[in-house]
């Protein structure tokens, strides 16, 4: 059959037989914008390396963004609706109890990656296995021993215990800096992300790299009309782009431009005279999306046209226009005086100030991509590290914006081993998952974390897998005590990823350069 010009495909989807025109796109493309498979996620499409959107075909874990349909054309194709219902509540379940999903987004992916996994006859406990096919997948909240967790529930049909889902989701919503929920729902996919909501009639905008918006009546139109190409990695290596200052230090440290390499790339849409939906539907990007343009790009774009239209940045876009942690270059004395530069952001200085007042800050003009202030702890962390570096001792982290106290070290056995006072704890699976997050962030970082950046300011690492998140078969185990504080609930994330990151420096005797590439299994 021929339908517009275009030869007919048959698959079978979720047990339903259906017909899709070979144009020529992917089975992502497919799934999401023909068939309305929200579960399946475009987090780096095309460059098939998050793992967001994988399916199953013909029972075996592929990822949709890079499949073209006709490969696929005749073949059973399963995605997480599709599911046995009592086996995907089960993973569902098995993902709130553990932590082993925040805001949600990669957890499908994640999930139909595991039910393959399981059909090859793996067994709870047995993670090798298991952390060898996560290697498809980036998940940047939970630090995967969580998911780990889950593997292990979910194969052992083990119940959660009963918990208070109500105040775990205010616990969420503390830790993520924004509206989160705690269900099983979430970890299927259910989050409420913006992208996930838009009406199917919606005109599809994305950026046409001249400083417009390309508009399409489909998102292939608005692909085509703004000339889309992947993104690349470059083969410079991620490199500290500041000089250290002059002087006589016990301590130097400098780092590089990082990437905040949240899951979900920017997204809103919006009605005519309408509110727009928020990028932020179910996480807080780790202080990523505070200026994102999308949804300001989304109020006018409806007004103009007189109908809804769904904005979206593209895996590249989202590199090239969202701001990046300012990289520093700073020495400091044993008793915690000196100079710290840093690329020049407004409030960094005053971040730095806040825990380190002996450290004066050098605001430093240079080419590159925007830097934010609200990133996680960005400047005070760096500050402590430096001054813990520097007297040789670790200290208890006090974050300056919520009080909470965090302490880490390293033991012997290279077991991660956090502390945490963040008041009221309201929920220990979810606080616990949140630190659990953190000290993987924090060991990524310091260890394989940084995007090359020329001197023109441009920046040549575009894809997911470039900005060098750490990997679940690198992680190390992660055990996190909690204590319960006497105050109100707060923050208690970026507690300890600077107590981790303070730790980690200290336990490889304080290298200058970061991303220091070290191992830490």
């Amino acid at each position: 059959m021929v339908e517009s010009g275009h030869p007919i495909l048959q698959l079978e989807v979720n047990g339903q037989q259906v017909e899709v025109p070979d144009d020529g796109g992917t089975l992502l493309d497919v799934l999401r914008e023909q068939l309305g498979l929200r579960s399946v996620k475009d987090g780096c499409s095309p460059q098939g390396q998050c793992g967001c959107c994988t399916v199953l075909v013909d029972g075996q874990a592929r990822v949709a963004c890079v499949t073209p349909t006709r490969r696929v054309a005749g073949r059973t194709i399963t995605t997480l609706e599709g599911l046995d219902p009592a086996r995907r509540q089960r993973w569902g379940d098995a993902f709130c109890a553990s932590g082993a999903s925040q805001c949600g987004f990669c957890t499908p992916g994640i999930i139909c990656r595991l039910e393959g996994q399981a059909a090859k006859g793996t067994e709870a406990g047995d993670h090798a296995p298991v952390e060898q096919a996560l290697l498809a997948h980036l998940c940047r909240c939970t630090g995967w021993r969580t998911v780990l967790d889950a593997w292990d529930l979910a194969q052992r049909d083990t119940p959660g215990l009963p918990r208070n889902l109500d105040a775990a989701s205010t616990r969420a919503a503390i830790e993520g800096g924004g509206p989160q929920q705690v269900k099983a729902a979430v970890a299927l996919g259910q989050g409420g992300f913006a992208d996930d909501t838009a009406p199917a009639h919606a005109l599809v905008a994305l950026p046409d790299g001249a400083g417009g918006w390309a508009v399409g009546e489909t998102l292939a139109e608005a692909r085509a009309a703004a000339g889309r190409r992947p993104g690349r990695r470059t083969t410079v290596a991620a490199s500290p782009p500041l000089a250290l200052p002059p002087g006589v230090w016990s301590a130097t440290l400098r780092t590089s431009w990082v990437e905040p390499a949240y899951l979900e790339p920017d997204a809103s849409w919006c009605e005519p005279g309408g509110e727009p939906a928020t990028p932020l539907a179910n996480g807080g990007a780790f202080g990523g999306k505070q200026a994102s343009p999308v949804a300001a790009v989304a109020r006018q774009l409806a007004d103009e046209h007189g109908r809804a239209v769904r904005v979206l940045l593209p895996r590249e876009d989202t590199v090239r226009l969202g701001p990046k942690r300012p990289p520093v270059a700073g020495g400091a004395d044993a008793h915690g005086a000196g100079v710290l530069r840093v690329v020049r952001t407004p409030g960094i200085a005053a971040a730095v100030a806040s825990v380190a007042p002996a450290l004066r800050v050098e605001e430093i003009d240079l080419a590159g991509p925007p830097t934010h202030a609200g990133l996680r702890a960005a400047g005070w962390a760096e500050a402590l590290v430096l001054c813990a570096g520097a007297r040789r001792s670790r200290q208890p982290v006090v974050d300056p914006l919520t009080g909470a106290i965090a302490e880490a070290e390293i033991d012997a056995d290279g077991v991660v081993r956090v502390q945490l006072d963040a008041g009221e704890i309201l929920d220990e699976v979810v606080l616990r998952s949140y630190a659990t997050g953190a000290a993987h962030m924090a060991l990524s970082w310091l260890s394989t974390e940084g995007i090359a950046v020329d001197a023109s300011g441009t920046v040549h690492d575009l894809t997911i897998r470039s900005f060098g998140v750490l990997r679940a078969v690198d992680t190390p185990s992660i055990c996190v005590e909690l204590a319960s504080g006497s105050g109100p609930a707060v923050r208690g994330g970026d507690a300890v990823f600077a107590a981790v990151a303070a730790a980690a420096w200290l336990h490889l005797d304080c290298p200058t350069d970061w991303p220091t590439g070290a191992r830490w299994r």
